[in-house]
């Protein structure tokens, strides 16, 4: 037990330590919002090898660690929506359509996005913004390419490595 609450420390500040790497990172293709989503490798990595509240955990501490340093209320706001319905997807996504690692992350890359434009739209109160996120969802998926075959690797190196973890993740009842 204190093994994997040391583990999913560790998975937490990497995920903000990337986070922070990110925000230094520039803007691209000149589109503002497009992001290479690096803290949520930590998250998928914790979806894989632990189960999905581990992951809620591990995102909300990113997520309000990162905000609370770095950003403000609209950041937290923006941050917690496009992680609450991304990691919401990325569960289904594995649990019912079986999704490799990479697929889980496309369908989470896109899913962020998503409700990110559902708080601008509240935030704004204009729809048109929603015209914006086709260039977000070609983004999520890209990215969400390179973040779940990264991912993928480094669930299978990490249970490789580190034997206890191969039996760590729970099975969909949420029962070791």
């Amino acid at each position: 037990m204190n093994k994997r609450y040391a583990y999913l420390g560790l998975l937490a500040a990497a995920a903000m330590i990337l986070g922070y790497v990110e925000s230094l990172l520039p803007v691209f293709a000149g589109v503002p919002g497009i992001k290479l989503g690096l803290p949520n490798l930590a998250i998928v990595m914790v979806l894989y090898l632990y189960s999905w509240k581990e992951a809620l955990l591990v995102s909300l501490v990113r997520i309000l660690g990162i905000g609370f340093l770095f950003g403000n209320l609209f950041s937290i706001a923006f941050s917690l929506a496009g992680g609450a319905v991304s990691l919401l997807c990325m569960e289904l996504a594995r649990r019912y359509l079986k999704l490799s690692c990479v697929g889980v992350s496309m369908v989470g890359g896109v899913a962020h996005n998503a409700g990110q434009i559902a708080v601008a739209v509240l935030v704004v109160e204009n729809m048109r913004i929603t015209y914006y996120f086709p260039i977000l969802a070609v983004s999520g998926l890209v990215t969400g390419v390179l973040i779940g075959l990264l991912g993928g690797e480094m669930v299978r190196r990490m249970q490789r490595a580190i034997p206890w973890l191969r039996d760590q993740r729970l099975d969909d009842r949420g029962q070791e």
